[in-house]
């Protein structure tokens, strides 16, 4: 008896060793560095692509104009690091003196991207000009934008809530958000979901699909749905 418990203690120390290396190795091979991969553009809307399979997905077209890099920020000047870069074309008289003095001419967007774990930065330079050749079809990324903004909305819309009852005596109640008190502390809890402004939020999609790459017309067909409405400024990067 005591033979076959000294067994069992012995193959579990095995197998957590075994499972111990593994979490190591994972962890070794993702925060190997690798060169940031980023863009900013525009969404330009929706359409639906057919694989090589035959089968028919969703896919976001966003127009990802050439971009420049304007300044590459180090930790010994700027006590960071992040890549910023411009993209676009603006009339001149739409841009400030100090604007025109930075990037050398009139810019319709800039955005700053920092390097996340594993990423290296090192290898950007000032006037450097990449555009959308630096994806590939396959690549996973992330996409980055703000939603549509909706208003004032209720609980219904904005949280989900059912409403009231639909029974007998309900008349005004079917999209009430009930109760908000509490009989104990006589007060409203910090956090209580309310009716309230909704949408215009920052947010991210990520595990997206690089579906086509087209550098002539400067266009990215993804994956899935992209928050936003058209023309939305987004930001794409690889994960």
């Amino acid at each position: 008896m005591g033979t076959n418990r000294a067994y069992l203690v012995w193959t579990l120390c095995l197998r957590l060793r075994a499972v111990c290396c593994l979490v190591s190795l994972e962890r070794i091979i993702s925060t190997s560095s690798h060169v940031m991969q980023f863009l900013i553009g525009t969404k330009a809307g929706m359409t639906q692509v057919f694989d090589e399979n035959g089968v028919c997905k969703a896919a976001t077209i966003l127009k990802v104009e050439p971009a420049k890099v304007t300044q590459v920020k180090t930790t010994e000047t700027d006590g960071y690091v992040a890549v910023q870069i411009a993209s676009g074309v603006q009339k001149d008289h739409r841009v400030a003196k100090a604007q025109k003095g930075q990037f050398g001419a009139g810019v319709k967007f800039v955005k700053e991207f920092r390097p996340k774990a594993g990423e290296d930065a090192s290898s950007f330079a000032k006037d450097a000009a990449f555009d959308a050749s630096i994806f590939t079809p396959g690549d996973t990324i992330a996409v980055s934008a703000v939603s549509k903004g909706k208003g004032f909305q209720g609980v219904v819309k904005r949280h989900g809530f059912g409403g009231g009852r639909r029974s007998h005596g309900q008349k005004h109640s079917e999209r009430e958000p009930g109760a908000i008190g509490s009989t104990g502390f006589k007060r409203v809890i910090k956090g209580t979901r309310m009716a309230g402004r909704m949408g215009s939020d920052a947010v991210t999609i990520k595990n997206l699909r690089v579906l086509q790459v087209n550098p002539a017309e400067n266009i990215l067909l993804v994956s899935g749905a992209i928050p936003g409405r058209k023309g939305t400024l987004v930001e794409v990067r690889s994960i």
